[in-house]
C-alpha cells in the first residue's frame, strides 16, 4: 500500500483523509498531522460497523497540555453524488488518547470515501489555572503592534491629544496626528510631504470606509488595536493596508484570512486574494475548493460568483478544477 494511503491533508483549519478502499475487518491510522500546536491521528475500524477515531498523538505536550478542540467531522463517499454523513458539531471536548472520540457508523461504506475535519477551535488551558484559551485567539496584528510599547501612543488618539489632522469617513470624522500617519504610511507621508489639499486643508477624506472601520484602521497603527476588532474589520483594513502601503497590516490581515476559511467566507477571500495579490490566500482557497471538494457543498453560490468574478480569476479556478480531475 502506498504511503499516499496515510497521508492526511490539511488546509487552514481543515484535515481530510482519503481512503481508496477498506476492506472488511480491518484497521487503518493515518500518518500524523499538525493542527494547532499538537500532532492528530485519523484511524478507522470496521467489523460489523465502521469506528472513526480523531485523537492527538502522545506526547509530553498532550499529556501536559491536552487540546479542548470544537469540530465538525463527516464521511463523504467520494463517488457519485457525493453522500455525505454527518456527525454532530463537537464542542469543547477535551482529547487525551484514542478513546475519547469514536465514532460509530452502522450506514455501510464501500469503495472510495473522505473523512473530512474542520476544526473550530482548539483551546488549551493556562498552567496557573482558569478558563481555557483558543490558541487561535491570540492573533497577529496584538504581536505585531508590540502593545505594551505603544500605551503613551494609543492614549494620543483614544484621548485626542493634540490631534493635528482631521479624517473623514463615510460616516463620521476622527482626529489624529500628522506625524504618527507619516511615519507608518509612505502614501500619507507623500500627502503631508508635498503641496496637496490634505496638507493644506489638515484633512484626508477616506470616504470608502465606514467610521467603525476606520477608528480600527487607525487603532493598529496606533498600536491600540483589540483582536476582536481586528477580526471583525479584517477585509477592510486589509483594502486600506493596500491603499496606504502599509506592509505589516497587509500580512497581518493576510494571515488572518488564512485561519478561518470556510464555505461562507472562501469565495469572499478568494476574490480579495485575487484582488490584493494575497497568494497564500489565493491557493488555500483554491484548495479548500477543488482538492477539499467543497465546491460541491456551495454550488449555487459558486455559479454567482462565476458569472461576476474577473477572467483571469476563473480561468484560473477552471486550470485547478482541471487538474483535480486528473487525479483522485
Amino acid at each position: 500500500m502506498s504511503d499516499s494511503a496515510y497521508k492526511v491533508e490539511t488546509t487552514s483549519r481543515l484535515a481530510q483523509w482519503r481512503i481508496e478502499n477498506l476492506a472488511s475487518c480491518t484497521y487503518r491510522k493515518s500518518d500524523p498531522f499538525k493542527m494547532g500546536k499538537w500532532n492528530w491521528h485519523l484511524s478507522v475500524e470496521k467489523n460489523r460497523v465502521l469506528l472513526v477515531k480523531l485523537y492527538p498523538e502522545i506526547s509530553n505536550l498532550t499529556r501536559d497540555n491536552p487540546p479542548i478542540a470544537s469540530y465538525n467531522i463527516r464521511v463523504v463517499c467520494s463517488a457519485g453524488d457525493r453522500k455525505a454523513l454527518t456527525h454532530p458539531e463537537i464542542t469543547d471536548r477535551q482529547l487525551k488518547n484514542s478513546d475519547d472520540f469514536v465514532w460509530q457508523i452502522e450506514v455501510p461504506l464501500t469503495g472510495k470515501f473522505i473523512i473530512d475535519v474542520e476544526f473550530l477551535d482548539l483551546k488549551t488551558t493556562s498552567p496557573e489555572g482558569g478558563e481555557p484559551c483558543s490558541i487561535w485567539a491570540e492573533g497577529s496584528a496584538k504581536k505585531q503592534s508590540n502593545a505594551t510599547a505603544l500605551v503613551s501612543l494609543g492614549r494620543m488618539l483614544t484621548e485626542s491629544i493634540h490631534t493635528d489632522i482631521t479624517i473623514n469617513a463615510s460616516d463620521g470624522s476622527i482626529g489624529a496626528h500628522r506625524a504618527v500617519l507619516a511615519a507608518r504610511s509612505p502614501v500619507f507621508q507623500s500627502m503631508f510631504a508635498h503641496d496637496l489639499k490634505e496638507k493644506e486643508l489638515s484633512t484626508i477624506n477616506i470616504c470608502d470606509m465606514s467610521i467603525e472601520a476606520c477608528q480600527a484602521f487607525l487603532n493598529y497603527i496606533y498600536g491600540n488595536i483589540q483582536h476582536e476588532e481586528f477580526l471583525v474589520h479584517r477585509l477592510a483594513l486589509l483594502q486600506a493596508a493596500d491603499k496606504y502601503d502599509i506592509v505589516d497590516l497587509k500580512e497581518a490581515c493576510h494571515e488572518s484570512l488564512l485561519e478561518d476559511i470556510d464555505t461562507k467566507n472562501v469565495l469572499e477571500r478568494l476574490q480579495s486574494a485575487s484582488l490584493y495579490q494575497l497568494p497564500k490566500l489565493k491557493i488555500s482557497c483554491m484548495q479548500y475548493l477543488v482538492k477539499f471538494g467543497k465546491i460541491y457543498d456551495i454550488r449555487d453560490d459558486f455559479n454567482v460568483f462565476m458569472q461576476c468574478a474577473d477572467r483571469d480569476l476563473i480561468a484560473e479556478v477552471f486550470n485547478e478544477v482541471l487538474g483535480a480531475w486528473k487525479g483522485f
